[in-house]
């Protein structure tokens, strides 16, 4: 049997959620999602959630500027509550990095970002449970903060749902046959389905499934880990969220009593269908200590829980969103290399603009062509913190 549609998107994470929500909101309302499991099964049930918008490239942070105020307001916007937190944010860098981190609160703020450098006092009013030294300099984000990537993809699903989008879980593709002048045929176990539009936004999966169709692209899943502390709130009740590329951790508060932390560590490269997704205990001793470093009375909290989970990473770690060079009406959005949460509203708006008006008029993505790979023209960073670049 053979089912058409105007648009299919492969993967049912929160960037495949995005897509389909605005591309059923601008009327392409027969279209299908397929995901090869459950509603955000993969990278996106297991992200940080945070959202903040320091980056050293216009692109990445012109899509989290957009992003944020998706995110903010989604329940006006979109439809539903995605626990979305303001917290504010702080970036700390070390005096090594100064001036591309300067360079880069001049562009943040000349896109239109809610962010400006504070001095050592103003940074210790602002976050009185830090460690700040003299040598260091300090961005604040008052606006941002951390969301639920499980419920924001759900969210995407259930208003693409009622808009007339057809979601189908656990129904793995097995083949994509490109058409040559038509619609493309995607192929599960017990059905078929044609679209003249197809987005494959499969996450960790994307390299071996885009090999498939010969296409070879510098995509790998690698894994990373986090985990939460559960602070004494008499002696911590509440901090703000952080990237600190002094000692080298990211974090942020959860719920009312909870510190989640990362390190953005990725360089472990695994099976996304059989890696751990556990944490490892000397793990969190090791950033357990860090962030000690910089929230002292953290050494005082009982470790809680953790988690692993999966990034799809790309050698200058920005993604791919562009249509497949030579194949009409293919398209792909992957290798977010652990960013794709916090700017996934707006690249679902771009991938639209992309399909429906054949340009992204929103945001110039133009750094983000897979051609990009084999130009030489990969996009560069001033940090060497991967995770906050």
């Amino acid at each position: 049997m053979t089912t058409t549609a105007e648009a299919i998107v492969i993967g049912g994470g929160v960037m495949g959620a995005s897509i389909l929500y605005s591309l059923t909101s601008k009327g392409i309302k027969n279209s299908i999602l397929l995901e090869r499991s459950t509603v955000g099964s993969g990278s996106t049930g297991r992200s940080s959630g945070a959202i903040r918008m320091h980056y050293s490239t216009e692109v990445n942070a012109r899509l989290a500027f957009n992003s944020l105020e998706v995110f903010a307001n989604f329940d006006e916007i979109v439809g539903g509550d995605v626990g979305f937190v303001e917290t504010g944010y702080m970036v700390f860098a070390p005096d090594h990095a100064k001036e591309g981190f300067q360079d880069n609160i001049e562009m943040q703020r000349a896109v239109g970002i809610d962010t400006r450098v504070v001095s050592l006092d103003e940074a210790r009013e602002l976050a009185p449970a830090f460690r700040l030294d003299d040598d260091e300099h300090f961005a604040w984000e008052s606006r941002s903060g951390h969301a639920d990537p499980s419920a924001t993809a759900s969210a995407y699903i259930s208003k693409a749902r009622s808009l007339g989008a057809k979601i189908i879980l656990d129904t793995p593709v097995l083949s994509l046959d490109i058409g040559e002048t038509a619609a493309h045929r995607v192929v599960t176990e017990n059905e078929s389905f044609e679209a003249p539009i197809v987005v494959i936004a499969t996450g960790p999966w994307s390299g071996e499934f885009l090999s498939r169709l010969g296409i070879d692209l510098p995509l790998l899943p690698t894994r990373h880990e986090v985990f939460l502390l559960k602070r004494d709130l008499n002696i911590l009740p509440t901090h703000p969220g952080g990237g600190d590329m002094t000692n080298l951790t990211y974090f942020r508060p959860e719920g009312k009593d909870l510190t989640l932390v990362g390190n953005g560590n990725h360089e472990e490269v695994v099976d996304p269908n059989a890696y751990n997704p556990r944490y490892t205990l000397s793990y969190a001793q090791e950033v357990w200590e860090r962030l000690a470093n910089r929230i002292p009375d953290i050494d005082k909290a009982e470790l809680f829980t953790g988690y692993s989970g999966l990034y799809t990473t790309t050698p200058d770690l920005h993604p791919i969103i562009d249509n497949v060079d030579g194949i009409s009406g293919l398209y792909l959005c992957t290798g977010f290399s652990g960013h794709g949460f916090k700017l996934s509203p707006a690249v679902g708006e771009v991938m639209s603009e992309l399909i429906m008006d054949g340009t992204s008029k929103s945001i110039d993505i133009l750094p983000l062509r897979m051609s990009r790979f084999t130009e030489g023209e990969l996009n560069q960073t001033k940090y060497t913190f991967k995770v906050i670049a």
